[in-house]
């Protein structure tokens, strides 16, 4: 009787999940141990232990070359970008979450997308929560997306969402956003952990059974996760960041997670006055046209995911007028401009850098957090240091280290490709760069100091505009400096 009361107990015992990993406890913890999420562990009743007897099956099994796989055939979006990094375009029955910062402009996309992809054959159903139909008119009008198949409501309730999906029967459904529609049979506010869930798997099941795809805008955390349980992440079938700075024209879609594609593609976006549209070739955003060059600027061609881009990088030192110098950078990583900073003092002997002001930037709005970067900034610094410029039309691309050593990266043939096809026709690299492409002259660099070279030798400011000058008077920061490239 003993031994049976204490099984009962054990039986009865509440238990602890965590609603962020679905990790649980038998006893309540602050954090989980197992996402490091704070306050997400929560209890719920022990489950009762049930067995499943064998039940009808909806279709039979086939060998795996006997699927039909035409039925997972992509359809296009209308949008290539966006289509780059579905991989082709939306699958049927596909449910993909689109998360981004308020203002980024993702309604302004799903809304053109929504009118590109409707047509008499594919309905298109585009459902709001957050605003009502005339403000999403309002904008449609503004970026050019009216179409006679798109319907547009304003519901938040599920049941409606789902009445709407019998009468309309579209094979694409927008909804803007999941944390705003709630479910009456389920309790707790919309946008919490239980209402997610359980609208997030109404339409998953809508999706599969109906093979309409699904494009779902999620919320995101001020850490810029998305918000809600990890495990809507789980349910989809594609999570697509929508990243971008709101005071820069350019916007990146990447993919996170991709059932039917790669995940390192990027699309690349422009928003402006009249909507947001493709860019195929987004280089001319991070580059600033001049006819000569100036002191302080360095390219170099950084990859978003398969796709090469030349970007700029800037600096500039002034003399400090405080004990100590201020250190401030713009899309590019604080860290690592501190440590060219040190590699450029110790191994590349500069001098004075230590006491002067040090600002550093990307032009157009373009992050730099690989390493492959690190060459250029290091010469963008020096060339600032030096008040020297670059020669003209000269890239740099590798990943610095503390002993200066220039160490390889990877996808340099491509780099190299995309900065021919823009008309550079120099280049510092790291040893074997494989194939070069025609009519482009490319250095092999084994630490800083040989990069350092391609530093003119300093020239008084007074005397750089007196053709022939041989006057080198003035003692230049850069002592390992040596000719032009």
């Amino acid at each position: 009787m003993a031994a049976r009361t204490s099984r009962s107990s054990a039986k009865d015992r509440p238990s602890y999940r965590c609603t962020e990993c679905g990790w649980t406890t038998v006893k309540w913890l602050g954090r989980c141990p197992e996402c490091q999420a704070w306050g997400t562990v929560e209890e719920y009743g022990a489950p009762a232990v049930r067995t499943t007897a064998p039940g009808r099956v909806s279709s039979a099994a086939l060998p795996i070359g006997q699927v039909d796989g035409r039925q997972a055939t992509a359809r296009s979006t209308g949008v290539d970008e966006l289509d780059r990094v579905l991989g082709g375009g939306l699958v049927p029955g596909a449910v993909v979450l689109i998360a981004g910062e308020p203002g980024v402009g993702k309604s302004t996309l799903l809304l053109d997308v929504a009118a590109k992809a409707a047509s008499e054959e594919h309905r298109t159903l585009y459902v709001t929560g957050e605003e009502s139909a005339s403000q999403v008119r309002m904008r449609a009008d503004r970026i050019g997306a009216i179409d006679d198949h798109l319907y547009l409501a304003a519901e938040t309730d599920l049941a409606a969402v789902l009445g709407h999906l019998d009468s309309v029967k579209p094979s694409l459904l927008i909804l803007d956003s999941v944390q705003t529609v709630a479910s009456p049979e389920i309790d707790g506010a919309p946008g919490g952990m239980a209402q997610v869930r359980e609208v997030a798997g109404a339409l998953i099941r809508a999706s599969k059974e109906r093979g309409m795809a699904t494009l779902l805008v999620g919320h995101v955390t001020k850490d810029g996760a998305i918000a809600g349980p990890r495990l809507l992440e789980h349910l989809v079938d594609v999570v697509l960041s929508f990243e971008g700075d709101r005071h820069a024209r350019l916007r990146l879609v990447r993919g996170v997670k991709n059932r039917y594609g790669a995940t390192d593609e990027v699309g690349c976006f422009e928003l402006h006055d009249e909507g947001i549209t493709g860019l195929a070739d987004p280089s001319g955003l991070f580059l600033t046209r001049r006819d000569e060059p100036v002191p302080g600027t360095c390219l170099t061609v950084t990859l978003e995911g398969r796709r090469p881009l030349v970007a700029e990088v800037q600096a500039l030192t002034v003399d400090s007028q405080i004990p100590s110098p201020r250190r401030t950078t713009s899309g590019l990583e604080t860290s690592r401009v501190s440590m060219m900073l040190a590699v450029l003092e110790q191994r590349g002997r500069i001098s004075a850098l230590g006491k002067r002001d040090i600002y550093s930037a990307t032009v157009g709005g373009v992050k730099l957090s690989e390493p492959a970067a690190d060459l250029a900034v290091a010469l963008a610094l020096a060339s600032a240091a030096s008040d020297t410029p670059l020669p003209k039309n000269l890239v740099a691309i590798g990943e610095v280290g503390l002993a200066g050593e220039v160490r390889r990266v990877t996808g340099v043939q491509r780099r190299l490709a995309e900065a021919a096809r823009l008309g550079f026709t120099h280049a510092l690299v790291p040893g074997d760069p494989g194939k070069v492409p025609a009519g482009m002259h490319v250095v092999e660099v084994a630490d800083i100091g040989e990069a350092l070279r391609v530093l003119p030798k300093r020239v008084p400011r007074e005397n750089r505009r007196r053709a022939g000058s041989d006057d080198r008077a003035g003692e230049s920061p850069v002592q390992a400096g040596g000719g032009p490239l």
